[in-house]
This record gives C-alpha cells, sequence and structure tokens, in this order.
C-alpha cells in the first residue's frame, strides 16, 4: 500500500514538474484581435521590468507581443488589469524564436531589462487630460514624477531617463493664445505666474527662463537621455533654441518689441529637427512658424490618416521598435502643432510616419550626442480636434488605440537593448 501511494505522489509530481517545464512562458499578443486591452499591456510590461524580470519585445510579431517567463503573479497582474495573454510550451518559444532568427523574416527579439524612470515636464495643477501622454501614462498604470522649471534649472533632470514636455510653449509667447483668450481669468493667471517664477529663478524675462530650460533638456539629450514631445513642444521648443541670441516676442509677451531682424538671426544649427522655417510673429496668429501643417488638413476626419513607414527589423531597430503596432494606418488628429512640412525637417532627421497627400511629417526620430528624441504631431491621439476647456478623453473607450500606441513605444524604448542601426 504505502508503495502504491509513494509511486501516485510520484506520478503527479511528475506530471506537475512536467506541466511546469512545458507551460513555462508567458506571451502577451499585440495583436488587432487578439489583445482586449493594448494600452494597458505596456503597462504590464513596464511593471514586469520594475519587479526585476526580463521582457522579450517580439518586433513585428503578432504586433510586437511581449514574452516573459511565467511566473503565476504575472498572471495574476495581466488578469487584474484585463490584459490578454496565453501562456505557452518551451518548444512552442523555441519555435518562435527560431522563425524569428529567419534573415528572410522581418522579426527581431529585443530584451527589455530596466524601467527607466519617466519625468513630464508640466506645470503644477495641469490635469492628466490636458496632455495625451500623462492621460496614457495614468491609464496604463505607469508611475511618472512631475517637474518643471525649477527643477530643471536646480539640475535635477538627471535623475531621469526619459522625459516628456507637456502641451508646451517654450519661446515664451504663452502658446500664442493672446487673441482669442487674452481677457480669460486662467490665461491671465498663466502669464502671471509664468513672470513670477522667472522672476524667482532669476530671469528678467520668460523667454529667458524658456530658452534656459531648453539648453539644459539638450544637454539631459547630450548625456544620454531620451525626450519625447508632442504637439507645440516640438517645434516652439526647436524655435527657442534657433533664437538663442534674438527677441521674437512682442511686447504683449515680455514687455518690449521683437527684434526687427529676428529672423535673419535664427540659427537653425542649434535645432534638434527642423531647418530653413519663417517665424509667424503676428501676435494675433494662433501660429509660432510655418513648420506646422495644420492649414493643410482640408479633408473630412475620416480621410485624415498618416501612415507609418516599415523598417528593417534586424537593421534599423531603433525605428522599428518606436513603430510597434497593429495597423500602419494611422487616424489623423489635429493640435497646434498637427505635423511637420517635410520640406523643413533636416536630412539627418529620420521620418517614421507621413501623410503623404499634405506633405507633412507626423512621428519623426534622431539623435543628440549620446541620446535619442522623437516629436510626435498633434494633441490627442482620439479627440480630432481637441479645444479648450474640451471634456477629457475617456481611454476606457479606446484601449486598443494605434496612435496611442506610438507614445507607450517610446516609453519601453529606453528599457531595451538596442543595436546600432545600420541603414
Amino acid at each position: 500500500m504505502f508503495n502504491f501511494l509513494k509511486k501516485a505522489v510520484l506520478s503527479i509530481l511528475l506530471v506537475v514538474l512536467q506541466f511546469t517545464a512545458i507551460a513555462s512562458y508567458i506571451l502577451i499578443p499585440m495583436d488587432e484581435d487578439k489583445q482586449v486591452n493594448h494600452l494597458k499591456a505596456y503597462g504590464i510590461a513596464y511593471w514586469i521590468l520594475q519587479n526585476d524580470i526580463e521582457v522579450n519585445w517580439l518586433l513585428n510579431y503578432r504586433g510586437g507581443s511581449f514574452l516573459i517567463k511565467n511566473y503565476q503573479s504575472i498572471e495574476q497582474e495581466c488578469v487584474i488589469r484585463g490584459v490578454s495573454y496565453e501562456i505557452i510550451t518551451n518548444s512552442k518559444v523555441q519555435q518562435i524564436k527560431s522563425n524569428i532568427s529567419d534573415p528572410e523574416i522581418n522579426q527581431e527579439i529585443i530584451k527589455l531589462e530596466k524601467a527607466p524612470k519617466i519625468a513630464v515636464y508640466t506645470p503644477k495643477g495641469k490635469q492628466p487630460w490636458d496632455d495625451a501622454v500623462t492621460l496614457v501614462l495614468t491609464y496604463a498604470e505607469i508611475p511618472y514624477e512631475e517637474i518643471y522649471d525649477k527643477e530643471i534649472i536646480q539640475n535635477e533632470l538627471f535623475k531621469y531617463e526619459w522625459l516628456h514636455l507637456h502641451h508646451e510653449d517654450f519661446t515664451g509667447q504663452y502658446g500664442k493664445f493672446y487673441r482669442n483668450y487674452r481677457n480669460a481669468a486662467w490665461y491671465i493667471n498663466q502669464q502671471k505666474n509664468a513672470e513670477l517664477r522667472a522672476k524667482e529663478l532669476g530671469f528678467d524675462k520668460v523667454s529667458k527662463l524658456k530658452l534656459q530650460v531648453g539648453k539644459s533638456i539638450k544637454e539631459f539629450v547630450a548625456g544620454g537621455g531620451f525626450l519625447f514631445t508632442m504637439c507645440s513642444g516640438t517645434d516652439s521648443y526647436d524655435i527657442s533654441m534657433s533664437a538663442e541670441n534674438t527677441d521674437i516676442c512682442e511686447y504683449m509677451f515680455d514687455g518690449d518689441g521683437a527684434d526687427t531682424d529676428a529672423q535673419d538671426q535664427l540659427n537653425y544649427n542649434k535645432t534638434l529637427a527642423f531647418k530653413d522655417f519663417k517665424l509667424k510673429t503676428n501676435p494675433m496668429e494662433y501660429e509660432f512658424s510655418d513648420i506646422d501643417g495644420t492649414t493643410l488638413h482640408k479633408l473630412p476626419e475620416k480621410q485624415d490618416l498618416f501612415t507609418l513607414f516599415e523598417f528593417s527589423a534586424k537593421w534599423d531597430v531603433v525605428p522599428t521598435l518606436l513603430c510597434q503596432n497593429h495597423t500602419r494606418i494611422i487616424k489623423g488628429f489635429m493640435g497646434q502643432t498637427t505635423d511637420f512640412k517635410t520640406s523643413l525637417v533636416k536630412s539627418d532627421v529620420l521620418i517614421m510616419g507621413e501623410s503623404k497627400v499634405f506633405g507633412t511629417a507626423r512621428y519623426i526620430h534622431g539623435e543628440f550626442g549620446k541620446g535619442q528624441w522623437t516629436f510626435y504631431g498633434g494633441h490627442d491621439p482620439e479627440d480630432y480636434r481637441h479645444y479648450v476647456n474640451d471634456p477629457p478623453t475617456d481611454l476606457n473607450l479606446y484601449p486598443n488605440s494605434p496612435g496611442y500606441r506610438l507614445i507607450l513605444n517610446n516609453i519601453l524604448f529606453p528599457a531595451a537593448k538596442k543595436k546600432k542601426q545600420k541603414t
């Protein structure tokens, strides 16, 4: 009887061990029809990295799926957050890896090793829905810290690996909202607070404070940091850098007039992304320069689309990673800076998404020093025309948003052990 029980227990143990050995990986699929919540899947990947567990990002495999060793806690977390997952066997994993390694197949495996520490450059009191990045970070349950001018001036930026610039005006013109909102209480308070903050930090003008902040951000990137920004945080940043030695602000913004030869004094060598642009100097015009392609968007909303480029996963790992999605056709969306005229994008900048019909680039990337940056045009990927005081986007209604996925690709980007781009 004892021997029988002993054999039975051993048999059960062998079955358990065999099952553990066979079903030992979790696949988080990212294809269109198998993942119920793409956005929260990124949060799961980030959470796993926080727990010092390696994540394999399968580039171009089923929409950019994640592969992780099987831990019960990860399964539980997927269930809690409503993220689809599959338990797959060792043999299946080996088959996947073998297929991906085929030089004829445009796929690659990238190891994610460490959760990047994230900072969002944003004024205190802003709500998450004022900015698409903070909105999706909150929804995906990815932690971030808010910093602003004071923290950057005090050299605290280097505590972080990844920085997002909130929808921001680095030129000192308060978003050029003067024509429509100069008498609005929020606009008056915004200008007053910005001027007080500049004085407290030792600057006589807001534009000078923003210039120094911008230069510090540039140093952050040069030192190996990752910069991501959207909407007016893109072109206003570059304009500010180019205008280091000139005053481009009219009297209602800084108390004195702009330099009459400001345009001629711009230095395009100081910018990250753009060249040869012309300033929009009229304070009554809701525009910084001719970089922005907003006025070109005259098609109906349903026809306003942009296309992601397809890159070689094995040779051009960086853009492949940044373009991971379950579709290559993305719905367009407007912003103060909707997209960028292709003719004004520097030749060494990589265009990853474009609207050919408008002659614009929507999604661009580049290197500076040891770091890298990504600019993404538009305000909110699921709100075609976002206006001041519009209600927040409820991401529970858009859990599979391809436009928001591009933001989250950038969040995980610093975690990747990347190969050098070859082409």
